[in-house]
């Protein structure tokens, strides 16, 4: 068991870039996985948590309803943002700057073979960031992510999370919005979800937030939670 997970802040990033990135490093942790099948000596399987921003741009799930995406190409063009059809559960979310997207790509096998509890502890590793800073986040029962006033008139989500695992391998992740421009929301219906609303730390706590302090919070509650090794490594995309 290889519980050392490298962890690579990219910065800002074009999103295909990061998928792209994703994929190989994903794909490389399942060809270890093969290998060790037939083999004398297996080798340790790596894993990474990416940290990045992205320009703006909409993804939809691979069970997701395109009808959920309001605008049309030209319109999309206008606000600067793109479009992607992706291999992750959920339906369709935003990404944008000032929001921080966690790609964790992890062997499971390194740490537990369960992909609810999966879930379950990246969402707790975002409701113990956000009560660092005084906000009651929650689970709503039947929609993955995390919200604020759940069960009231005045859910809202804070939170995004869709996933994809094969071979106990995960890729994909979450969206924590933290000083994002929440208007992009307004041309899609985010995560399949009518008559939900979404918000950010910014809004909630009426300040911009430094988004390097959230990072580590983060961080911190990922290790405990998975009772990982993290090691840092310099900001780069190798090819």
């Amino acid at each position: 068991m290889n519980k050392a997970v490298a962890v690579n802040d990219l910065g800002l990033k074009d999103y295909k870039e990061t998928w792209d990135f994703q994929e190989k490093l994903f794909k490389s942790i399942v060809d270890t996985k093969i290998g060790n099948r037939n083999s004398l000596e297996p080798q340790p399987t790596n894993n990474h948590f990416l940290f990045v921003e992205h320009p703006h741009v909409y993804t939809l799930g691979k069970s997701g309803d395109i009808s959920n995406m309001l605008l049309n190409e030209k319109q999309l063009e206008e606000k600067g943002a793109t479009f992607y059809k992706i291999n992750r559960g959920g339906d369709i979310t935003y990404h944008g700057p000032g929001q921080i997207v966690g790609y964790p790509i992890l062997d499971l096998e390194n740490f537990f073979t369960d992909i609810h509890k999966y879930l379950r502890l990246l969402e707790e590793m975002i409701i113990l960031t956000l009560a660092e800073y005084g906000l009651k986040a929650e689970r709503s029962n039947g929609e993955t992510g995390v919200w604020l006033d759940v069960g009231t008139p005045f859910a809202r989500k804070i939170c995004a999370m869709g996933v994809r695992a094969s071979r106990w391998v995960t890729m994909h992740g979450f969206a924590l919005n933290v000083n994002a421009n929440l208007g992009y929301f307004d041309n899609i219906v985010p995560c399949g979800i009518r008559g939900k609303a979404v918000t950010s730390m910014h809004v909630e706590l009426g300040q911009d937030l430094d988004i390097e302090e959230v990072k580590e919070k983060l961080l911190g509650h990922f290790q405990i939670l998975f009772e990982a090794e993290l090691k840092i490594e310099p900001a780069s995309i190798k090819h």
